[in-house]
Parts: structure tokens; C-alpha cells; sequence
């Protein structure tokens, strides 16, 4: 039974925190001693169109947070709270929302739309409300209903088909849903509401209508209402039918060729005169198709141009007037654009769609954009040579360095110029250019840059000037600097070109970073990670003694966070984020010096500083573990090795921190790894800590509540342990194998049509295969017969990746190694387990032929020691 509740949600808005925090009380003692009578009482409340607003919308919200949580576990534990309400409860409760749809109030109806949705997500999977789609098509067909209730049904079936795979409708359904979606659409349609939730709801529709869009009759009648609606005079209608045409871009861009003049006319006038919210989606759609057209070109066989997917050249051939109208979108710039983070403006979309024709078409672009580009740049206004400037940085990625490098030399004096532009947005942009020219045209490793001795003192001198400019500028540069520095990354003698200008660079940066004037620390931040790159690609056999000047002016920089005034949570977040690019500076001087024997002891020397500096980080936060200050232990720890051992007792309450932090998984993900390279730093030395880590990362298995990502790691962590401590690891097998196979298990079952999961897929089989192989060597020489009840699991779990075509060669390497550290630690146990393993032949062969060098030579080791073992059982 509803019991009366509107006094309570009413006060629980009240500006009186007394009276709001006793009603929230009241509410939240109703919901946990009777779930089913409060949300039976909220559904009430939500339809009675006698209640308040402000109550009726409350009753929804908490309606609808009752059902739903961005936490997977959260989620699961409302799902199943749901699913255990009495059917009689259910139906009360969904009649009251279906009534609800029908309200003249929108918001109550608005927000039914959304629980409706959000129920059918529970029960539509499980085939438990067959005849939601039936009554909310009924609203449609019914000629005296109102408007109102047209719209709102239209927009729960939106909202609907956003929560449901496309699998959990039969087809007749889907159909139905298309048609009533589509009348809604319709240019006949007079309500502009009506029409508009229609067009929203085809947006969420489309994934359902791949049977209606092989139908050429069905599709040209869909494509058509479209085309219409992108012409409606209400601009909401016009933006929310572009949106379609950018979904179907994607989604049916292999049927799109028909439609392609009519589409081009459309987004070029509304590229050239319609709001901006309208041109947005227009260049976007011009966007999806590029990103369509480069996948199908990353998958085309070189020497024949074939591909399993249809290749239209649409870009290709739209490119002599596409071009032109991106052209034009640049100059639609906004006065305040780089002053401000999120800002995204129709010349930033046309400028990134740019990008993306170069790189589809490569070199025809070229001749297309250079005459905007010369007739622009010199002009007096600012926004033309601004946006010459854009259109030149935006081809460098696509075409030939052969087409690009004539004019990438000629105009790079004058860029250098611009950087003395007296307008700031055309020198955020000519900074921005510059950076893309030395990450496209400076590679002196592969023999070409544009960059030479001649000109670097110059381009060195404009940029480190130009850094003292304003931040949005400097913070430009900075780029601009880093993509000149990873030039120099392992290009042998090329790379002491730039160390008779290190100090200045890292004294001129280090300046940057103090600076305060800017509004934000992305500066700042962009400083550091500038420094640690030019640390990173210096030659250090030339550069040792710079980088441990710096040491100790990073040290004191990380010293002085920790004495910063700390008033509120945003002083506390920037502190965390000051703490984590200097934390990533120290990380890279530590890999960087540690990586030579000659340079080792300057980090040696100061291993006690530089813990005690982290440790502090660690300090100033009570429940969480900074992420950069773990990646820089990482590096410390492999840097001492076992002599890092000292810092353990101190270490390890962090360790454990970090281990056990669910809600931040990245964290998480972070302290496993670091537990890794400590195994591998400390070798035998970790035994005393490894119960209490390996309870850990068996308890995050375990755990319904830990982030899927964090598990490879886990797994991969049991193998470093397990080679570490050897046959000590005895007394974890019989928790850590079961879950390892279970793990193998999960892989099997995957949904490989999805992207994501099929690169999860990947991660994990990799990751149990490094667990197998840290087992299977760490027993070898004592207790190999520990792995043998275990092997024949394992080879069918090879077979089974054997098999996959969707594996990477990561775990095809994985794979192929395992399968040589079996028979290196079972020796003459093989012959039993290798009987009926035809596939392995096959495996090899295949990774013996590949063109990856390091798959090549795993493979010829394996067969090595197949080879070898088999010798023993004769």
C-alpha cells in the first residue's frame, strides 16, 4: 500500500538544513524498512496531478535512483532489490508510471519517461515486461489522445531503446517502434514537441534498424524524414536530425552513397547559415565519415587496395567543394576561445574535421588548402591570419613528407615570425602549428627534419622567448618543445644537437612552472611534463651531470607541496596535481640516470631523500595514495633493487592503501604494478610481505565492486610473485590457479562483436599466460611437479586462443612462451599432455613465419625446447 509521503519529499528541498536532513531521514527509514511500499508510494506520488511539482519531480529522481547507479556494484545491488519485489508491487508501481506519461505536468511526465526506461532495462533482457513496447505503441495509435502524451511516449521509447541491446527486440517490434518513431517525425506532424521527441527517439533507435536499413524501400523512406527534418524550422528538430545523420555515418555508412548529394547540400547550408549548435553536427557528420573511411583504409590489403568493408571515397570525391566549406568554418573563431578549457566552436570542429580529410586523402588536400592559406596569412585582421594558420597545422598529418616538406620549409621562418604576432590567438595557434611540425617533419632517426643546425638556435630562441608570453600561449609552446625534444629520442648522433641548449631549456621551463599568473595549473602541468620529456629524449652520455643539477631543484619543488596552506578540497586537489607532475619529472630523472652504470650512483646517493620526499606525499592525504608518487616508487625500486628493502616497513601500509582502493581503479591498477616492479627489484627479498599481498590481490578478485582493467594486472602480479619467491609460492596455489582458470574460463564466453571486450579479451589471456609462466618457471628447478594436475587446463586454454582470430600478437607471444615454459619445467612429463596437441604445431609454424622478429625468435624457442624435452621421454 502508498502511504502518504509529500510532506516529506517537500521538506526534504527545504532551505532549512534541520528540516531537510530530518525528512531525508524519514524518507531513507520508509525505503530500508519497506523497499516495496516506498517506491510504490513514489510512483504514486509521481502520478497524482493534484501533488506539487516539486514533490511529484523529487518522487521520480529518487524513483529513478532507486533503479539505477553509475557504480557497477551499486547497480547490481539495486537490480536485484528490483527483481525480488513481489510481481504484484511491480505492476502497481509500472501501471502508475505509464499513467504518469499522460500528464500535463512535463516534468512528471518527463521523468516517468525516464523510470519507465530504466525499469524495462531490468526486465526487458529477461523477458519480463513483453508488453511495455505494445502499450506504448497504443499511445501512439489512439486518435483522441493528447500531444502531450504522443511525447512523452515517444521519448520513454527513446529513452528505452538508449537502455536495451538491439537483440532484446523481436523484429516486429523493432518495426513498430520505427514507424510509430518515424510518423512521430513526420513533416506532417503539427506539434513541434511531438516531432522533436520523435527525432531524439530515432537517434536512440538506430542501432535496432539494421533489417529496415538493408530494405532499400524502408531506408529511402527513413532517410527521407530525415533530410526533411533537418529542415524544420524549430533549430532543436534541426540539431536533433543531424545528430541521426552523424549516427548513420557511422552506422550505415556502406548504404550512405545514394544520399550523399542531398546530405552534402544540407550540411554545407547549414555549415554556411544556421546556428552554430546545427553547424556543429553538420561538420561532425563530415568527421564520422573520415573516421569511417581511415578504419577501412587501416584494414585494406597495401598491395591491392582490398578491404572486407566497403570503400566509397566519399571525402575523395566531396573534397573540391568539402574543403572549401571547412575553409570557411575557421573563420567563425570566438574572441575568447583559448582563454577558457571546454570551449568547442564551429572553427574548432571545422579545423578538426580538417585534420582528419588530410588524413584521409594525404596529399590531394595539399593544393585545396595552401591558396587559402597564402591568401590569408598576412591579412590585417586577425581572425584570417589566425585561421590560414589553423588550416596549415591542420594538413601536416596525412600527406607525403615529400609534399609537405617544400612548403614546410618555406614557411617555417615565418611561423617563427607569428610568434611576435601582436594578436595572442594567433600566436596560441602558430605555436600549436609549430608543434605539429615537429611531431610530422622532424625525425632525424628515420633522416629527414625540417629542423637542422642551421636553424635550431633560432627556432630554440623564438620558443623559450615566446614561453614567457600569456599562459594559453606559453602552455602551447610547451607543447611545441616536447614534440621538438622526442625528435631527438634515440636518433643517435642527432640527439647531441640539442644538449648545448639543455640548461636554458630546463632553466626556461622550471620558470614556466613557478609561474602564477595562470588561471589554471594546466600550464604548470604542461611545464612538467615538457621537463620530463627533454630529460627523456636528452643523449645522456653528454647529459648526465645537467640532469643531476636538476635533481636536486625537482627534490626541493616536491619538498615544498607538502608545506603548501591547505583550506579547502580545491587547495587539496591542486596540490595532488602540483604532487603528480613533479612526482612524473623525478620518475623519468630516476629511469633516466639509473639506465647507465656511469650515472647510476647519483641516484643511489640520494634513494633516502627521494623516499622520504614520497613518503611525505603520501602524508598529506588521509584514505588515498597518490598514483605519481607510486609510478616514481616503481622506478626507484627497480633503479636500488634488493637494497630497497630498507623502505618496505614504511612502504607498505601505502601498499595495502592502494591495494585496497575499489573506488579509485586506476589507483588501484597503479599499486599492483608497483608490487610488481618491487618483486622484481627486492627478488627473494619480498617473502616477508607477501602473504599480506597476496591476501590482497586475491580479496580484488574476488570483489564484485573492483574495476574489471585492474584484473590482468592482478594476474600478471601472481606471476612476478611466483618467480620471485619460488617454491615458497606453494602454499597460494590452491587460491590463486582456481581463479586463474576461472579467469581463462570468462575469456571464453566473451562477446568478441564488442571492441572494447575483445580488447579486455585480450588483456586478460595475456595476463594469465604471464601468470602461468611466473609459476611455471618459479617451480622449475624444485617443485615442477606442482603445475602437472594444472597443465592440461592451461594447454586447452592455449588451444582455445589458438583458435581466436581476434588475438593480438601479445598474446599470441604469451601464448607460444607458455607453451616453451611447459616443457621447460615438466620435461619428460610432456609426452602424456603433448599427445593430442596438433594445434601447437600449427601455432608455431604460423608465429615462425610471422614478420614480428620477437614472435619469431619465441616461437624457435619453444620448439627448442618442445624439442628438447621430447628427447628426454625417448
Amino acid at each position: 500500500m502508498a502511504l502518504e509521503i509529500t510532506h516529506y519529499l517537500l521538506s526534504a528541498q527545504s532551505p532549512d538544513a534541520k528540516v531537510r536532513t530530518e525528512a531525508e531521514s524519514t524518507l531513507s527509514q520508509f525505503r530500508d524498512q519497506n523497499l516495496p511500499g516506498f517506491l510504490l508510494s513514489l510512483a504514486v506520488e509521481l502520478s497524482n496531478n493534484g501533488k506539487p511539482t516539486e514533490s511529484r519531480t523529487l518522487a521520480g529522481i529518487v524513483l529513478k535512483n532507486s533503479l539505477d547507479a553509475k557504480e557497477t556494484a551499486r547497480k547490481d545491488q539495486l537490480i536485484q532489490q528490483w527483481l525480488a519485489i513481489d510481481i504484484s508491487f511491480k505492476s502497481q508501481i509500472k501501471n502508475s508510471l505509464l499513467n504518469t506519461l499522460g500528464s500535463s505536468v512535463r516534468e512528471a511526465s518527463h521523468t516517468a519517461a525516464q523510470v519507465v526506461a530504466k525499469i524495462a532495462s531490468i526486465e526487458i533482457p529477461r523477458k519480463e515486461w513483453p508488453e511495455l513496447v505494445g502499450s506504448l505503441l497504443a499511445n501512439m495509435t489512439q486518435l483522441d489522445k493528447p500531444a502531450s502524451l504522443k511525447q512523452s511516449t515517444l521519448e520513454t521509447l527513446g529513452y528505452v531503446c538508449e537502455e536495451i541491446s538491439n537483440e532484446d527486440l523481436v523484429q516486429d517490434e523493432v518495426n513498430s517502434v520505427l514507424t510509430a518513431v518515424v510518423q512521430g517525425m513526420n513533416i506532417s506532424e503539427q506539434n513541434p514537441e511531438v516531432r522533436l521527441a520523435a527525432t531524439r527517439a530515432l537517434y536512440n533507435a538506430l542501432d535496432f534498424a539494421r533489417t529496415n536499413f538493408e530494405n532499400e524501400m524502408e531506408r529511402n523512406y527513413i532517410m527521407k524524414v530525415i533530410c526533411d527534418a533537418a529542415l524544420a524550422k524549430e533549430t532543436e528538430i534541426r540539431q536533433a536530425a543531424f545528430e541521426c545523420l552523424v549516427s548513420i555515418a557511422s552506422t550505415y555508412y556502406e548504404v550512405l552513397q545514394p544520399y550523399m548529394q542531398r546530405i552534402f547540400e544540407l550540411t554545407s547550408n547549414a555549415v554556411k547559415g544556421d546556428e552554430d549548435v546545427v553547424s556543429l553536427q553538420a561538420v561532425e557528420f563530415w568527421s564520422s565519415i573520415c573516421d569511417e573511411e581511415l578504419e577501412i583504409q587501416d584494414y585494406e590489403v597495401p598491395e591491392s587496395g582490398d578491404s572486407s568493408a566497403p570503400h566509397s571515397h566519399f571525402i575523395q570525391k566531396a573534397l573540391p567543394t568539402l574543403v572549401p566549406m571547412l575553409l570557411e568554418t575557421l573563420l567563425k573563431q570566438d574572441e575568447d576561445q583559448d582563454q577558457e578549457d571546454g570551449i568547442w566552436n564551429v572553427a574548432m570542429a571545422g579545423g578538426t574535421c580538417l585534420c582528419l580529410v588530410a588524413r584521409t586523402v594525404g596529399d590531394d588536400v595539399v593544393p585545396l588548402v595552401m591558396p587559402f592559406v597564402q591568401a590569408n596569412i598576412s591579412k590585417p585582421d586577425w581572425r584570417s591570419r589566425e585561421a590560414a594558420t589553423y588550416a596549415f597545422g591542420s594538413i601536416l598529418e596525412g600527406p607525403s613528407i615529400k609534399k609537405l616538406s617544400p612548403m614546410v620549409n618555406a614557411g617555417l621562418d615565418f611561423l617563427l615570425n607569428a610568434m611576435n604576432d601582436e594578436n595572442s590567438h594567433v600566436k596560441d595557434t602558430t605555436a600549436w602549428t609549430l608543434s605539429r611540425i615537429f611531431e610530422f617533419l622532424h625525425s632525424p632517426a628515420t633522416g629527414f627534419s625540417v629542423v637542422t643546425t642551421a636553424n635550431l638556435q633560432r627556432i630554440l630562441g623564438v620558443l623559450l622567448e615566446s614561453m614567457k608570453g600569456a599562459p594559453h600561449v606559453a602552455e602551447k609552446v610547451c607543447g611545441a618543445i616536447y614534440c621538438l625534444a622526442q625528435g631527438y629520442e634515440d636518433a643517435g648522433p642527432s640527439s647531441s644537437l640539442l644538449t648545448p641548449y639543455l640548461p636554458t631549456i630546463l632553466q626556461s621551463l622550471i620558470t614556466t612552472a613557478d609561474r602564477t599568473d595562470g588561471n589554471d595549473s594546466k600550464l604548470r602541468s604542461s611545464a612538467y611534463e615538457t621537463l620530463g620529456g627533454v630529460v627523456r629524449c636528452s643523449n645522456l652520455s653528454e647529459t648526465g651531470q645537467i640532469i643531476a643539477e636538476l635533481l636536486p631543484v625537482v627534490m626541493s619543488k616536491l619538498d615544498q607541496t607538502s608545506k603548501l596552506q591547505i583550506l579547502s578540497s580545491d587547495d587539496r586537489e591542486k596540490q595532488g596535481d602540483l604532487q603528480a607532475s613533479i612526482c612524473g619529472v623525478l620518475q623519468v630523472i630516476i629511469q633516466k640516470l639509473s639506465s647507465e652504470d656511469e650515472t647510476k650512483p647519483l641516484i643511489l646517493q640520494v634513494a633516502d631523500q627521494i623516499m622520504l620526499l614520497f613518503l611525505n606525499v603520501f602524508a598529506c592525504r588521509s584514505s588515498t595514495v597518490h598514483e605519481g608518487a607510486l609510478l616514481a616508487i616503481g622506478a626507484l625500486a627497480y633503479a636500488i633493487g634488493p637494497e630497497f628493502e630498507k623502505y618496505m616497513p614504511e612502504l607498505f601500509k601505502y601498499l595495502e592503501m592502494g591495494l585496497q582502493n575499489f573506488e579509485e581503479y586506476q589507483v588501484c591498477t597503479i599499486s599492483v604494478g608497483v608490487v610488481g616492479d618491487i618483486c622484481r627489484a627486492l627478488d627473494d627479498k619480498i617473502l616477508p610481505y607477501c602473504d599480506g599481498i597476496m591476501t590482497l590481490l586475491l580479496k580484488d578478485l574476488s570483489s564484485g565492486e573492483l574495476h574489471r582493467s585492474v584484473k590482468p594486472p592482478i594476474f600478471s602480479c601472481f606471476g612476478d610473485i611466483a618467480l620471485v619467491i619460488g617454491d615458497h609460492f606453494e602454499k597460494y596455489i590452491s587460491y590463486a590457479l582456481p581463479m586463474m582458470q576461472s579467469a581463462s574460463e570468462v575469456c571464453a564466453q566473451m562477446d568478441n562483436s564488442d571492441e572494447e571486450m575483445v580488447d579486455y579479451g585480450n588483456q586478460l589471456r595475456r595476463s594469465i599466460f604471464e601468470a602461468y609462466t611466473g609459476l611455471l618457471q618459479g617451480f622449475k628447478d624444485s617443485k615442477a611437479e606442482l603445475m602437472l594436475p594444472h597443465a592440461p587446463h592451461l594447454l586447452k586454454f592455449v588451444e582455445l586462443v589458438a583458435k581466436d582470430p581476434q588475438r593480438d600478437d601479445s598474446v599470441t607471444k604469451a601464448a607460444v612462451a607458455v607453451l616453451g615454459d611447459i616443457a621447460d619445467a615438466l620435461g619428460s612429463h610432456i609426452k602424456i599432455l603433448f599427445k593430442d596437441c596438433a594445434f601447437c604445431t600449427e601455432l608455431l609454424s604460423e608465429c615462425i613465419q610471422s614478420d614480428d622478429e620477437e614472435l619469431k625468435e619465441t616461437a624457435t624457442w619453444t620448439q627448442g625446447m618442445l624439442g628438447r624435452a621430447f628427447s628426454l621421454c625417448s
